[in-house]
């Protein structure tokens, strides 16, 4: 049995707003499934089965084995239109894939030992994570279901960028194929950094106060003055 994530779908004939409006009603997700040698086919799932698929993270990033009547592609998930309020799905996009073409997608970073950063446990900074998720290239064969980066030793004031995750063979990361053609660093974003909190940016801007002068001192070079100006009246 193949290891892909399994769905089953519908073929239908009908198309348009009308038409998927009406699946809708039935508790049916219209989507397409499109790419390779074969032309795009129209297709609707159950709601509320694809909705429990979609809670998986797997889902967005491996190989689906669509299963269509007697028919079966091999697809990825290549996109998801969502109601803007309401917890409804309300078109899907699959693309069938050639397992001899390199694909791109896009992947989420998983951050490892973030309670054990050293930035935040010893240095009393803040993490941010700048980049959740970035564009890979690879055959379907090598399709990570996610990227990792540590951040254990991650120190205040110091950041990590793309260059720094490890990516599985057979895998590159889009934007540093851009650095390599460039020959700039411009591509490779950040995607941890420790930063100081609030509460220690509030007191390093506070400005120390000068030193006040003794009382003593500041009428001392009064009276020098006085009688300065005394000596040369008299004279």
């Amino acid at each position: 049995m193949s290891d892909n994530i399994q769905l089953n779908a519908e073929p239908r004939a009908d198309s348009g707003k009308g038409a998927s409006r009406r699946l809708r009603r039935m508790n049916k997700v219209p989507a397409i499934v499109y790419g390779g040698d074969s032309n795009p086919q129209s297709i609707s799932l159950d709601h509320d089965k694809f909705s429990h698929e979609l809670e998986n993270e797997a889902i967005y990033t491996q190989l689906i084995d669509l299963n269509i009547g007697k028919e079966k592609d091999e697809v990825i998930l290549r996109d998801l239109q969502r109601h803007p309020y309401k917890s409804r799905i309300m078109h899907a996009d699959f693309f069938r894939i050639d397992k001899k073409t390199p694909i791109k997608i896009v992947v989420p970073i998983h951050v490892l030992n973030a309670d054990d950063c050293v930035g935040v446990k010893m240095d009393g900074g803040m993490m941010t994570q700048l980049t959740t998720e970035i564009e890979i290239i690879a055959l379907p064969k090598h399709l990570p279901e996610y990227l990792e980066i540590d951040a254990e030793n991650l120190h205040l004031g110091e950041s990590l960028h793309l260059s720094d995750i490890e990516v599985p063979e057979g895998v590159e990361i889009v934007a540093l194929t851009h650095v390599e053609e460039t020959e700039h660093d411009d591509h490779d974003l950040g995607v941890l950094s420790v930063v100081k909190t609030r509460a220690e940016e509030e007191i390093s801007d506070e400005a120390p106060e000068a030193p006040e002068m003794e009382g003593e001192e500041a009428e001392g070079d009064g009276g020098t003055e006085a009688s300065d100006g005394e000596a040369s009246s008299e004279e």
